[in-house]
C-alpha cells in the first residue's frame, strides 16, 4: 500500500496553484477533444450522414448505418486499451498521452476531408469506418492515462475531484462541438451545410490538438511511476497480470460505466434524432436542449467527484445510478409534450443524474488496479465497457424504436443497462477513504 511518508512527499504543500490548474487542464484536454470527435460525428450522424454516406436508405435505416460506424470507434477501442495501456504501464504515462491526442485529431481533421458517396461511391462509408476504427484505437488509450495524470500527481484525500477533471472533457467537447454546430447551422443554409458546411467541426479539431499538446508539455511524469521504475518494480506484463490477478475487478469497474454511457447516449445522441425526426420540431430546439444540459452536466461533475470523496464513491454513484432509472422512463414523458421547456428539462435533470454516476466514475474504476498495472487495468475496464454500452446504445435505442415503434423499449433497454452499474457497485469495495495500491 501507499505510505504516508511517500503521499505526503508526492502531494506537498509546495505544489503550486498554477500547477494544479495545469494539471487539471492537462488531464481534461484529451477527454474534450475525444467527445468534441465524437459529439460532431454523432450529430452528423444524426443531421446529414445518411444522405452523404449512405443515401440508398430511408432516413431511419441510413441513421441507423452511420449509427453503426460510430459504433466501430467503440469497438476498436479495446486494441488501444491494450496497446497503450501496456505501454502506459512500461513506458510511462506521458509518453502515451502525447501520442493518442495527435492520433485523435488527425483522424477526425481526415473525417472532414473525406469524399461523399455521390463522388466515390461505396469507399466513401468504408473509409469512413477506417477512419472510425483508427480514432477508437487512439481513444482507448487516452482516458485511463488522463485519469493517471491528475490522480497520481494530485493530493490523495482529493482523488474523487481530481480524476472528475478528465470526466468534464466530454461535457466541455460536446458543449464545443454543439455549440459550433449550432452556429455554422444558424449561419448557412441547410443546402450549403450539407454540401460544405459539416466538414468545418472536423478540421477544426486540430486546433484543439494543438493546445492539447502545449498544455501537456508543461506536465512531468507521474510521481507515483516514476518511484515504481525506480525501485524496478513494473509489471513484466501488464495486462496477462490484470486479467489472471484482477479480473474480478476488471468486471466490477468496467460493470459500473454501462449504465451512465448507455444513459449519455439515450439523451445526447437520440435526443437529436427523436426531436427531429419523430416529433419534428426545428434541430435548433433539440441542439440548444442539449447545450443547456451539457453546460449544467459539465458545473455537476467535479461537484459529485468532490462529494465522492466525502461521501464515498458507491454512496454517490448508486443514488445516480437510482435516479436515472426513473428517469429513463419520465425522459420520454416530458419529451412528448413537443414543449421546448419540457424538452430542456428533460435533458437538464437527465445530464445532471448522468454527473452523479460520472463524477465518481474515474477514480472508482482507477482505485480498483495497484500501481504497476493501474494503466492497463482502467484501460481495458474502460474500453470493454464502453463496447458494450456507449458503443452500441445509439444503434440499440434506434433499432428498438423502429422495430416497435414506442419508446418503452427504450426506457427498458437504459433502465436495464443501469441495473447492471447498480449490481456492480453492490458487489464493489469502497475505495474513497483507501490509500492507491502500489
Amino acid at each position: 500500500m501507499q505510505t504516508a511518508s511517500t503521499v505526503d512527499h508526492i502531494h506537498a504543500p509546495g505544489h503550486s496553484q498554477n500547477q494544479t490548474k495545469r494539471l487539471a487542464t492537462a488531464s481534461m484536454v484529451g477527454t474534450t477533444l475525444e467527445w468534441y470527435d465524437f459529439t460532431i460525428y454523432n450529430t452528423m450522424a444524426a443531421l446529414v450522414f445518411s444522405h452523404l454516406f449512405f443515401p440508398n436508405f430511408d432516413p431511419l435505416a441510413g441513421t441507423i448505418l452511420a449509427f453503426s460506424t460510430y459504433a466501430v470507434g467503440y469497438v476498436s477501442r479495446p486494441l488501444g486499451g491494450i496497446i497503450f495501456g501496456h505501454l502506459g504501464d512500461k513506458l510511462g504515462r506521458r509518453a502515451v498521452l502525447v501520442a493518442t491526442l495527435i492520433a485523435m485529431g488527425l483522424t477526425t481533421a481526415l473525417m472532414g476531408l473525406l469524399p461523399t458517396y455521390a463522388s466515390i461511391g461505396a469507399l466513401a462509408p468504408l473509409l469512413l469506418v477506417a477512419l472510425r476504427f483508427l480514432q477508437g484505437v487512439a481513444l482507448g488509450g487516452e482516458w485511463a492515462g488522463a485519469v493517471l495524470l491528475s490522480v497520481e500527481h494530485g493530493r490523495q484525500d482529493r482523488r474523487g475531484l481530481n480524476a472528475s477533471w478528465t470526466q468534464v472533457g466530454p461535457s466541455f467537447g460536446t458543449l464545443l462541438g454543439t455549440g459550433l454546430i449550432a452556429a455554422i447551422t444558424a449561419t448557412m443554409s441547410d443546402e450549403a451545410f450539407l454540401a460544405w458546411g459539416w466538414r468545418i467541426p472536423f478540421i477544426v479539431s486540430l486546433a484543439l490538438v494543438t493546445f492539447g499538446l502545449w498544455v501537456r508539455s508543461g506536465v512531468g511524469e507521474s510521481p507515483m511511476f516514476k518511484s515504481l521504475e525506480e525501485s524496478a518494480a513494473k509489471a513484466k506484463a501488464p495486462i496477462k497480470e490484470v486479467l489472471s490477478l484482477h479480473w474480478r475487478r476488471l468486471l466490477l469497474a468496467g460493470g459500473s460505466r454501462i449504465g451512465s454511457d448507455v444513459l449519455y447516449g439515450l439523451i445526447v445522441v437520440f435526443t437529436l434524432t427523436y426531436v427531429t425526426t419523430v416529433l419534428h420540431l426545428p434541430r435548433s430546439m433539440a441542439l440548444v436542449a442539449v447545450l443547456i444540459g451539457t453546460a449544467c452536466n459539465a458545473v455537476a461533475v467535479p461537484f459529485f467527484g468532490a462529494l465522492s470523496d466525502r461521501w464515498g464513491r458507491r454512496t454517490v454513484y448508486g443514488l445516480g445510478t437510482a435516479g436515472a432509472i426513473v428517469w429513463a422512463f419520465v425522459f420520454f414523458m416530458l419529451l412528448d409534450t413537443a414543449q421546448p421547456l419540457m424538452i430542456v428539462l428533460a435533458v437538464v435533470v437527465g445530464l445532471l443524474l448522468h454527473a452523479a454516476m460520472y463524477g465518481p466514475q474515474a477514480s472508482f474504476v482507477i482505485e480498483q488496479f495497484p500501481t504497476r498495472v493501474r494503466y492497463s487495468g482502467s484501460s481495458l475496464a474502460y474500453t470493454f465497457a464502453g463496447i458494450v454500452g456507449g458503443g452500441f446504445a445509439p444503434l440499440i435505442i434506434a433499432a428498438l424504436f423502429q422495430n416497435y415503434n414506442h419508446t418503452v423499449a427504450i426506457s427498458l433497454y437504459v433502465a436495464g443497462a443501469l441495473c447492471v452499474t447498480g449490481l456492480a457497485l453492490l458487489f464493489a469495495r469502497e475505495t474513497a477513504h483507501r490509500p492507491l495500491e502500489d
